[in-house]
């Protein structure tokens, strides 16, 4: 236990520098911002979620007391909690089988599907960015007023103008506003799955390369989502039309499970072109395409969506048949 104090506080203070380095305000912090949950990610993985755990509230305390409260419930609820959490789901394993006496047998071992894990990702980016609207506003009008002014204030910064300068805005400028008011939340849900998804596969694979990962590598090709969570999506989109705070909220989760389906479209995209001479070119066209233009990854959700509706993957394998004996 002492082992693992050690590494969660030294966990939770790398954490913490990553966080502070914001304030500094140069544009390299921002993706050292972003990685604040890998510590306390590879803590977790590698030693314990007590580890973690201890890193989270390590982290926390550290930037409380250098920068006050608002830092503190910033640095839990937006790194160390979804870190903590999405560590300890991830190494959750249950015996396999029970044999006839009821003794559990050796080794075999079920570890906590990587589907879920991608779930998780997802609702925690959607409480993340929800629990942030009380910053803007408490209800539909004063979140959006907040966040249209908190946009005017970095765009009279960005054109030199007074703040208590007449607007003098373009109307571009205004409609740009008006689409940004509307797009961040969502973009900010996004962000944020994309976020713990990706520290949670860099933490594993540092993990693994030190040889500390207990867990097998999943393969992207089995990844599976239940059943429910594509009417739990469908919800979320129709209640994204009513209109006001529950508009919003329900926007916010839609658009983290919309990303969550681009995963296991991927999933999908690996396991259906197994086999195929083409496949490299076709994964890394499909990789390519997302991660330069992006919204090809609305044709991967779609893929997902499929896959889940009519288990597409099973309809290709029966299809393809068994492999060949070598």
């Amino acid at each position: 236990m002492i082992q693992f104090a050690f590494i969660g506080i030294g966990a939770g203070v790398a954490a913490a520098l990553l966080f502070a380095s914001v304030t500094s305000g140069i544009w390299l912090s921002v993706p050292l911002f972003y990685l604040a949950p890998l510590p306390i990610m590879i803590a977790g993985l590698g030693w314990s979620h007590w580890a973690a755990l201890i890193a989270s509230l390590t982290g926390a305390l550290t930037l409380g007391g250098v920068f006050g409260f608002i830092f503190l419930i910033a640095f839990l609820a937006g790194a160390g909690f979804p870190a903590w959490w999405l560590g300890y789901l991830a190494m959750l394993a249950r015996p396999a089988a029970v044999n006839g006496a009821g003794n559990r047998q050796e080794a075999a071992l079920e570890w906590y599907p990587p589907g879920r894990l991608v779930i998780w990702a997802a609702v925690l980016a959607t409480l993340v960015v929800i629990a942030a609207i009380p910053n803007f506003g408490t209800d539909a009008d004063s979140f959006r007023a907040g966040l249209r002014g908190a946009l005017n204030t970095v765009l009279r910064a960005e054109i030199a103008t007074p703040p208590d300068a007449p607007s003098n805005m373009p109307a571009s400028a205004d409609r740009l506003i008006e689409f940004l008011v509307s797009a961040i939340p969502l973009a900010a849900a996004i962000l944020a799955t994309i976020t713990n998804l990706f520290n949670l596969w860099l933490a594993a694979r540092i993990v693994k390369f030190s040889g500390r990962l207990a867990r097998p590598w999943p393969q992207l090709s089995d990844l599976r989502f239940p059943p429910l969570l594509m009417a739990a999506l469908g919800l979320a989109i129709a209640l994204s039309f009513v209109g006001g705070l529950l508009g919003i909220v329900a926007g916010i989760a839609s658009a983290s499970l919309l990303l969550a389906y681009g995963v296991l479209g991927f999933a999908v995209l690996h396991a259906i072109t197994q086999g195929l001479l083409m496949r490299p070119f076709m994964l890394g066209l499909a990789y390519a395409a997302v991660f330069l233009i992006g919204w090809p990854i609305l044709a991967l959700c779609l893929l997902g969506l499929i896959d889940t509706a009519f288990d597409l993957r099973g309809r290709v394998a029966r299809k393809r048949g068994p492999p060949a004996n070598s």
